[in-house]
């Protein structure tokens, strides 16, 4: 079994590998991913000088539409990959944002000092954490008194059917090793109640949970494969492990 350090390099690796995609694609994925934004946005009661973390932060959603609404606050980007920051850096600068840094670093040892934060967003990082649970407790730990943390996860693959039609298509095609259930995976945090769970476990506070949905929407058959392919990372790493004609 991978140690939690070479999780986090095999994850930074494969988040810098996919960067391309994600820019390459950020219209579609940004309409995808939308509604699941506001939703966070709606739950953490921005106020306008707030201190505000996005965890796993990928290309700068919702952190860059957070920090559109703290005109006196300011906005902390972290990821593992480098690469995925700057391309978060580069759309704060097309869309004269300028009340955010980057940090690279990991979610469950956070560079930030305690109770530093009015609120915390993580947009589909959570469930690739190696240790959830130190992470929880990281989020607690730099949250103000008070203050309130989003994240979301995906649930059920027949609920995703936009990556589980990739995902078996490829598995049609060629063998390829499942994801270990309980280590990081696309789907671990499916189960309802096991964020919950996770999150009381860190004395965080009124812990709930609810479904937004989202909708993939391509040109074409052609166009979903492309996308799906260079960015969704279960699928990046699927195709890693086939050769060509597979």
């Amino acid at each position: 079994m991978p140690s939690a350090d070479e999780i986090r390099e095999n994850q930074r690796v494969t988040w810098a590998g996919i960067s391309t995609g994600w820019e390459k694609w950020d219209s579609v994925i940004m309409d995808q991913l939308s509604p699941v934004g506001a939703a966070i946005i709606e739950s953490l009661d921005i106020v306008g000088d707030h201190q505000h973390l996005d965890i796993a932060s990928g290309t700068g959603e919702p952190g860059l539409s957070i920090a559109r609404l703290l005109p006196n606050g300011r906005v902390v980007l972290t990821a593992l990959a480098a690469e995925m920051l700057d391309i978060a850096a580069r759309r704060a600068k097309a869309q004269d944002i300028a009340n955010i840094e980057t940090r690279v670093c990991s979610a469950d040892d956070l560079p930030f000092n305690d109770a530093t934060f009015d609120s915390v967003s993580v947009r589909f990082g959570y469930m690739f954490f190696p240790d959830m649970a130190k992470a929880a407790a990281e989020f607690a730990r730099v949250l103000k008194p008070g203050g309130r943390l989003c994240s979301s996860v995906w649930i059920k693959p027949e609920a995703n059917l936009w990556t589980a039609i990739a995902l078996r298509a490829i598995a049609s095609e060629a063998k390829v090793a499942p994801p270990d259930r309980d280590g990081p995976n696309m789907f671990r945090c499916a189960a309802p109640g096991y964020v919950s769970a996770l999150y009381k476990g860190a004395q965080l506070l009124d812990v709930v949970e609810w479904d937004v949905d989202v909708q993939l929407v391509t040109r074409s058959p052609e166009q979903y494969w492309e996308i799906i392919s260079e960015h969704v990372s279960p699928v990046v790493t699927a195709l890693q492990q086939i050769d060509k004609p597979a």
